[in-house]
């Protein structure tokens, strides 16, 4: 698995993730629990969507 988030991408998903994952704990709708999904992808830096569609958000690393 290459990663394929990057940067701003990242911070989104983390951020829109734990919001979501917190709304479900304090009794909010069970559909919240699907901010497990990009809280997941944010932290390990790949979208098993994004290659399907060739998509790529990080960036190339210079040497």
């Amino acid at each position: 698995m290459k990663t394929n988030v990057g940067g701003i991408d990242k911070v989104l998903r983390i951020g829109g993730g734990v919001a979501l994952v917190a709304w479900a704990v304090m009794g909010g709708p069970v559909w919240a629990w699907i901010g497990v999904v990009p809280l997941a992808t944010g932290l390990t830096g790949f979208c098993p969507v994004y290659p399907l569609i060739g998509l790529n958000t990080c960036p190339l690393k210079k040497d």
